[in-house]
């Protein structure tokens, strides 16, 4: 459920993973649903008997008010992105910093336990990528955000409901990256197509070989962000292992199975015309 919401690419891997699965009864589908109709949509969930849903902008805070339960992480991420239909009842989860996690410790081999972070962006992205940062016991985290108010809002949100100390700097031009950090992530959309030349105008030298830079943009998933990061000898992440990972974790809450990684990421891969 979005609003817009056509040129959303996650159906093109859920229904890689249901093909991929033996699954070809079920299907994925991205269905308009404008602000107002939200809490209609949200009961055609049950009606419906669908599986459940996913929900992008600008559904994720207000649908707390149409469901049952949600997750400890959800709670203190302030949003939802995945729902599950149990039995008329409707649980709502946050998978996209669980997804994010799961590509840092996966991908990039990095276990965020007593590192410090430094996250460019307070918006959906960085709130659930700061909060589960923290919840995985990440020590420190610094927001950076453009909007005083919605930084520091996030930083007393990781303060209030993690146990990780936290702290807001202001996201200015030539912002210079703490040298201490040892994960740097850009959760903006600065980059994300149609827009492939844009990047964040930070101190780029700043950018140290010991630490992981990620991005949060799939697509394309090597941004220029990321290219000037490997300039300065960083090892990089990008997007698209967090965008395939939260999908797993919906696809297990949906059907109990495991969904293919390979298959989930080579169908994006298609979709965003780059080489597998």
């Amino acid at each position: 459920f979005g609003h817009p919401v056509a040129e959303n690419p996650t159906v093109v891997m859920i229904e890689a993973a249901f093909h991929a699965a033996g699954m070809e009864n079920w299907r994925y589908l991205t269905i308009e649903i404008p602000p107002e109709h939200l809490a209609e949509a949200m009961k055609a969930v049950t009606t419906l008997n669908m599986k459940g849903i996913n929900l992008t902008m600008p559904h994720k805070v207000e649908v707390l008010l149409h469901l049952d339960e949600i997750s400890e992480a959800a709670e203190k991420i302030g949003a939802v992105n995945t729902v599950v239909n149990r039995s008329g009842k409707l649980f709502g989860e946050n998978t996209d910093g669980k997804g994010f996690l799961e590509s840092l410790r996966k991908d990039g081999g990095i276990d965020p336990k007593n590192k410090r972070a430094v996250v460019l962006g307070a918006g959906g992205a960085g709130r659930a990528i700061c909060i589960e940062l923290a919840l995985a016991g990440c020590r420190h985290i610094t927001v950076v955000n453009r909007s005083t108010n919605r930084g520091e809002e996030l930083t007393r949100r990781i303060e209030d409901k993690t146990s990780a100390r936290a702290d807001f700097m202001a996201l200015t031009p030539g912002f210079a990256v703490p040298e201490n950090t040892d994960i740097f992530v850009q959760a903006t959309s600065i980059g994300l197509y149609p827009h492939t030349g844009a990047k964040p105008d930070i101190e780029y030298d700043s950018i140290l070989p010991s630490m992981t830079v990620c991005d949060v943009i799939p697509n394309p998933p090597h941004t220029e962000f990321l290219t000037e990061a490997e300039k300065r000898g960083a090892p990089t992440l990008d997007g698209l292992g967090m965008l395939v990972y939260q999908g797993t974790i919906g696809f297990r809450l949906w059907t109990g199975k495991e969904a293919s990684v390979d298959a989930m990421k080579s169908a994006l891969q298609r979709e965003f015309g780059v080489a597998d």
